[in-house]
């Protein structure tokens, strides 16, 4: 695979920072948007963008935060983003048309696209597949999708259920039982507006995990649900974004 950092069109024109990594000599494959957590466009996301194109897809995260400070570390592009209010959801939706505009660009794309997203990414990811058409969208514990915003989350971190009808592909949930946000209530509550709403959707909840367990650079990395969910994700995008 090969990686590197480009600028692309996102929401109004804006020209913004991503982050592109491709397989090589592996023909044609599906894309995916990589949508970082709230701490930002950093190291452990770019990893996880690398690891997608080691696996054979198309894959570019997005710096969602770029406008607030650019060139600034990840921490304080974070900070600045927090200050601010948060991420537009408009914004994030305009950045990831943006970003499937050069994934379908690419020669080795097949033309399918998907959107992955973890803590507010999960969130983010779950809105992009109401808003965007999409071919599959996978939800990594993705807060207040449903649910009240705590005192001190960013303002525009509003619940997006009422969207559900909208929803434009199969998705996928990972969550994990310890978890606050988004709590096994509101992950059942998430399940039953989707099965009202007749979409299909499959959500895996683990054991002994909380939030942010795939994040091997954390206390909170959980071995085994991290390893599970990733077979899992590679299913589901073996399923929904092969030719």
């Amino acid at each position: 695979m090969q990686a590197r950092t480009l600028t692309f069109e996102g929401h109004g024109g804006d020209e913004i920072e991503g982050y592109l990594a491709t397989p090589v000599d592996r023909g044609q494959s599906g894309s995916v948007v990589v949508l970082h957590h709230m701490p930002g466009y950093d190291e452990a996301t770019k990893e996880i963008t690398r690891r997608f194109a080691a696996k054979g897809y198309n894959a570019l995260c997005p710096n969602l935060h770029y406008r607030d400070a650019p060139g600034a570390s990840p921490d304080d592009a974070a900070a600045a983003s927090r200050a601010n209010g948060g991420v537009p959801d408009d914004r994030l939706v305009g950045d990831t048309e943006g970003a499937l505009g050069v994934l379908r660009a690419l020669e080795s794309a097949n033309g399918k696209v998907a959107t992955i997203g973890y803590c507010s990414g999960g969130r983010q990811s779950f809105l992009a597949a109401c808003r965007l058409v999409l071919d599959a969208a996978v939800v990594c514990y993705g807060a207040l999708i449903v649910g009240e915003p705590p005192e001190g989350m960013p303002k525009t971190m509003q619940p997006v259920s009422h969207l559900s009808a909208q929803l434009s592909c199969p998705v996928l949930g990972l969550f994990g039982a310890e978890d606050k946000f988004p709590t096994p209530a509101q992950v059942a509550e998430l399940e039953q507006i989707l099965a009202a709403e007749q979409k299909k959707f499959e959500f895996v909840t683990y054991e002994n995990a909380g939030h942010a367990f795939f994040s091997v650079d954390r206390p909170s990395y959980r071995y085994e649900a991290a390893n599970s969910g990733w077979q899992k994700i590679w299913e589901f995008f073996d399923r929904h974004l092969a030719e």
